[in-house]
């Protein structure tokens, strides 16, 4: 149950569509738990609960909607909803394995024929001689008579990909400490800029609102011309000197009488042009002790079997997390556009059709087919959404609406409350399009009054509209669960299972409200 959380929370990343996941999930999980034992009302909820979280988690159908109409930028949506989306699915999964730790008879462990991998000969064979710990039986292997009558070249592959987590850690360890001890090559011009040096430069004036102006004995006065005079006391012999020279001696007036600021104005001028790196920060170090502590303790318990099960992780799994991290790192961090990040992914997930051999005709028509059906949905959604804001705001409804909100005196957490508590209600007779499209224009132009951020209220909605997935008698993942599951298994029993995750929603909700920082902190960092 918990692989399966897991599982639909990457697909949620790689399609917005809650059915395609269901459906997949359905298809390859459902009967591996009825078959292990599983208790089918929690085996329907974590499919229909872990499916629903395609409309939270980026990128998703519903955040382009809800942007489209209250106005806010869909990147930022998509930046919010990450952390709400992926505290969701921790949430169930804590809820999964307390619920399996209080009641094990509802989810039985696996078998002992369901735990056996079986290793290829050779790897048996390393494994009998050696050890059953995979990275020094096999660095022992390459050393012993023979390679114990294994081919070298593939005990060299067997430690490649053993070695390939330290190596990742590595680079990512290095890429760190690189960005984190990086010099600030703007420091000198930031801190003559805090002196009140004009230009960050030029230290022969101080600007207003800098330094105090010493006092004139001495000082030199900027002529209009860019150059340097003396005083007039001091005319006539300054009118014998080069302009070099006078810049000299006014140099030598400046600093005696600005002695007592001499050594910042000094450091903060001084830089050289090869500045020395940076001392890295507490919580690098922190964090590359962490993730040696874990790599570690990864090549502690590594055995042959679990280095077999790596290995087809790396095969199916990897690829598509490294296409969803290109697709959504690009559009987070600002390097690409949605559209043109999509059309990386379209690029990657050819590739990857033609790296498994699994690219045809017919699969390429399909796929343009079900894009422009996607799309499609998406933009007559927008033309809805605004045909019918703009009526109900000309025949009145709008301001009647806000008149009636006004009149109740509420105060913020009251608003929030109540219109989430409608969208909850509603969510159970109609699905996420209908509320976007109809009630959301209602409710957008109220957070003024109420001092609400739309883009916060929008991740609220999002988190409360996987009810409208769930809740009977309109909950489609139901549906779709219902059409690819065993006879035997009723449309009640899936009900059933979903209700303890909309509880889990509900406390979603609540901490999202209380730790606001959770959908706000990451489009902060990067946006504002």
């Amino acid at each position: 149950a918990v692989a399966t959380i897991f599982t639909c929370a990457v697909f949620a990343t790689a399609t917005g569509i809650v059915g395609a996941v269901v459906t997949l999930m359905g298809l390859l999980a459902f009967p591996q738990m009825i078959k292990g034992g599983y208790d089918v009302r929690v085996g329907a909820g974590a499919i229909t609960a872990g499916g629903c979280l395609g409309i939270l988690i980026p990128p998703s159908v519903m955040l382009i909607v809800y942007g489209a109409t209250a106005g806010v930028s869909v990147v930022q949506l998509y930046a919010g909803a990450l952390f709400p989306g992926l505290m969701l699915a921790a949430l169930y999964i804590v809820y999964i394995v307390i619920l399996a730790k209080i009641k094990p008879n509802l989810m039985p462990p696996l078998s002992a024929e369901g735990r056996f991998v079986a290793l290829p000969p050779l790897t048996e064979r390393v494994s009998k001689a050696v050890s059953n710990t995979a990275l020094p039986a096999l660095l022992r292997a390459l050393k012993g008579q023979r390679n114990l009558d294994v081919p070298a070249g593939y005990l060299l592959r067997q430690l490649g990909v053993t070695l390939l987590p330290l190596v990742v850690f590595m680079l990512f360890t290095g890429l760190g400490w690189h960005l984190n001890t990086k010099p600030v090559e703007v420091q000198a011009v930031a801190a003559a800029g805090a002196l009140g040096e004009p230009g960050g430069g030029d230290t022969s004036t101080v600007s207003e609102g800098g330094l105090p102006e010493p006092p004139q004995e001495g000082l030199p006065e900027p002529a209009p011309s860019g150059g340097v005079q003396e005083p007039s006391g001091v005319a006539g012999e300054a009118a014998s000197k080069t302009t070099s020279e006078a810049a000299t001696e006014a140099a030598s007036a400046a600093e005696t009488a600005m002695a007592g600021v001499q050594e910042p104005l000094a450091a903060a001028t001084n830089a050289g042009p090869a500045a020395e790196r940076t001392t890295a920060t507490r919580g690098f170090w922190i964090g590359a002790g962490v993730g040696t502590l874990a790599l570690i303790g990864f090549y502690a318990l590594l055995s042959f079997q679990r280095l077999e099960i790596f290995k087809m992780l790396l095969a199916s799994f990897f690829p598509l997390v490294v296409l969803i991290l290109a697709v959504l790192g690009s559009i987070v961090m600002g390097l690409a556009t949605p559209t043109e990040a999509a059309a990386v992914g379209a690029l990657g997930g050819f590739l990857l059709a033609v790296a498994y051999r699994q690219f045809n005709l017919t699969m390429l028509k399909e796929s343009v087919f079900l894009t422009a059906k996607t799309s499609a949905m998406v933009c007559w959604l927008f033309v809805g959404s605004a045909i019918f804001s703009a009526a109900f705001a000309l025949l009145g409804g709008q301001e009647l609406v806000e008149n009636w909100v006004m009149s109740m005196n509420l105060t913020k957490t009251e608003f929030l409350i109540l219109s989430q508590a409608i969208i909850f209600i509603l969510g159970w007779p109609l699905e996420w399009t209908e509320i976007i499209v109809i009630f959301m224009p209602i409710f957008i132009p109220l957070l003024d009054n109420f001092g609400v951020d739309p883009l916060f209220f929008g991740l609220l909605v999002a988190l409360n509209l996987q009810t409208a997935f769930l809740s009977p008698p309109v909950a489609m993942a139901a549906f779709y669960l219902k059409g690819v599951s065993p006879p035997h298994v009723t449309l009640n029993q899936i009900f059933a299972g979903m209700l303890p995750f909309m509880g889990i929603q509900i406390i979603a909700i609540v901490l999202l409200y209380q730790f606001p920082a959770i959908g706000l902190w990451l489009p902060t960092v990067l946006y504002r």
